[in-house]
């Protein structure tokens, strides 16, 4: 068995564990999720090395069969391009046990199960090379994030895990319709052979069925992104998870949508994706500015943050699109930098919300002169998320709006909008919360940072900083697998292709 079996199978191993502790023990439940999950972190970084070292070869590579007829296999592998949102994962999931330890007073078994089975889905999701086991693990994740939201989260709950469950699975239909028929044409839903097959033409796609299985693809990944106008399941699902539960959506769950972006549309449907290219770039666009606008007006911290959300996911969207190394690399990047500040930020809301239990920032202010350690974690956290130069979103940022510069300057003139919208609601929020006199409610139940509560905030201000300022620890692994993305996207695209903006207008060159 692989290393990379060893860090999928785990966190499954460590649900059905759970499932058998007696009720009663709690303790000792806590105690085995922390164990299990900071074992599957200390093995994850042991798949690091050779995918740095071997480039933009496959690495842990495990092709078995599995069902013989549909003809469907084990495939899984990791490259540069979903090493590090694996990395990302395995890292979250003990800072969510941690944060969760004294906040998740009911059914403690199986929340932590299902933490667990989340942790499960979310690697299989990143490592899939099977278009079929990629389904199935993009449909696992749903089953511990409905339960997590509908049995530990707010008054709302029950609402806001059916819109989350109804919407992502209207998208997951229609790409399991794609995939259905891919296989029918292609014999295989083995995805490294699906794309040798379309790059040595035994099996094409004519414009219109390869704009239709594009489309099919995008929705479902568009929902999860989410791409405006098909964000409003977020800002519910955020406010009524629990604080571990909006953590590993925000952080790593979203990410889901845009990887599937990388990974499946580029390679599979180059041709349909540039055409598409100025009409989404333009959702993006307008997610990235009407996200920041709507952030800025809510009263509730958890739905700025979501809203937030929407707004520097367009970021990455329109990296992706610009379909330039630059803009993909930044993308990618954004993709992680986003996991680490914002699953940082939702830490922070949930540190606030279990000593004065509630979001509303009107009860808040003045927390810096009773909480100054998370007053300094929520400072760095906050410029990291508004791309303060240093720190990491500022990298990822900057080489998405090149990317989109080298792609039509339009693009990058409306998108650098949003980061100054970003500093004026992140600002707010700050002076509004921490800044000003005290309240004496906000004294009495107000604290600082506990020793565990530093344990989780801690490596994430640590990596804020470090992919800041050492971003060459991460880029050049994911340019390898980029690179590769790209020169595949441009097999079916024999001249460049010229579109018009449409409401941008001008003439837009992607392609060779």
């Amino acid at each position: 068995m692989n290393l990379l079996i060893a860090v999928l199978i785990l966190p499954l191993v460590g649900f059905f564990l759970l499932l058998l502790f007696p009720r009663k023990s709690e303790a000792l439940i806590k105690q085995a999720a922390l164990a299990l999950s900071l074992v599957t972190f200390l093995l994850s970084l042991g798949l690091i090395g050779p995918v740095i070292v071997n480039g933009m070869t496959p690495q842990f590579e495990t092709n078995l069969p599995w069902i013989d007829s549909p003809a469907i296999r084990f495939h899984i592998s990791l490259d540069g391009l979903s090493l590090w949102l694996v990395v990302l994962a395995t890292l979250l999931t003990p800072l969510c046990v941690l944060i969760s330890w004294n906040y998740i007073k009911d059914r403690v078994k199986e929340y932590y199960a299902f933490l667990m089975l989340l942790s499960f889905g979310l690697i299989g999701v990143f490592v899939a090379m099977d278009l079929f086991l990629f389904y199935v693990f993009w449909e696992v994740t749903l089953v511990p994030m409905y339960f997590l939201i509908g049995i530990w989260g707010h008054d709302r709950r029950i609402y806001a895990t059916v819109k989350f469950f109804l919407y992502t699975m209207a998208g997951s239909v229609l790409m399991l319709a794609a995939i259905i028929y891919l296989y029918n044409r292609a014999g295989t839903f083995d995805y490294p052979a699906i794309l040798a097959m379309l790059r040595n033409e035994t099996f094409t796609m004519g414009p219109q069925l390869q704009m239709l299985l594009f489309l099919a693809f995008f929705l479902a990944f568009a929902i999860k992104v989410p791409l405006w106008p098909l964000h409003t399941w977020l800002p519910d699902a955020h406010v009524e998870a629990p604080t571990a539960g909006s953590v590993m959506l925000a952080a790593v769950m979203l990410k889901m949508g845009t990887y599937g972006l990388v990974r499946f549309c580029l390679p599979m449907f180059g041709d349909a994706a540039r055409k598409s290219a100025s009409w989404i770039c333009t959702l993006a666009i307008i997610g990235i500015i009407v996200g920041a606008l709507v952030a800025m007006v809510q009263p509730n911290m958890k739905k700025l943050v979501a809203y937030s959300s929407v707004s520097h996911l367009g970021f990455v969207v329109l990296g992706i699109f610009s379909f330039n190394q630059v803009g993909l690399d930044g993308a990618v990047y954004q993709m992680l930098n986003h996991g680490v500040s914002t699953g940082a930020l939702f830490m922070l809301v949930g540190f606030l919300y279990e000593r004065r239990h509630s979001l509303e920032i009107k009860d808040y202010g003045g927390v810096a002169t009773v909480a100054p350690k998370m007053a300094v974690a929520f400072a760095i956290t906050m410029f990291a998320s508004i791309g303060l130069p240093l720190l990491n979103n500022f990298v990822g940022e900057f080489l998405v709006l090149q990317g989109a510069a080298m792609a039509y300057f339009r693009w990058a003139a409306f998108a650098g909008v949003g980061v100054i919208l970003s500093a004026c609601y992140m600002l707010w929020l700050y002076q509004r919360t921490f800044l000003g006199e005290t309240p004496d409610d906000v004294k009495h139940h107000m604290h600082d940072l506990t020793g565990r509560e530093m344990a989780a905030i801690g490596p994430l201000l640590i990596l804020m900083i470090w992919m800041g300022i050492g971003s060459s620890a991460f880029l050049p692994s994911i340019g390898q697998a980029n690179a590769e993305i790209l020169k595949r996207s441009t097999l079916n695209v024999e001249t460049m292709v010229q579109q018009q903006a449409p409401s941008l207008g001008q003439e837009v060159r992607l392609g060779r």
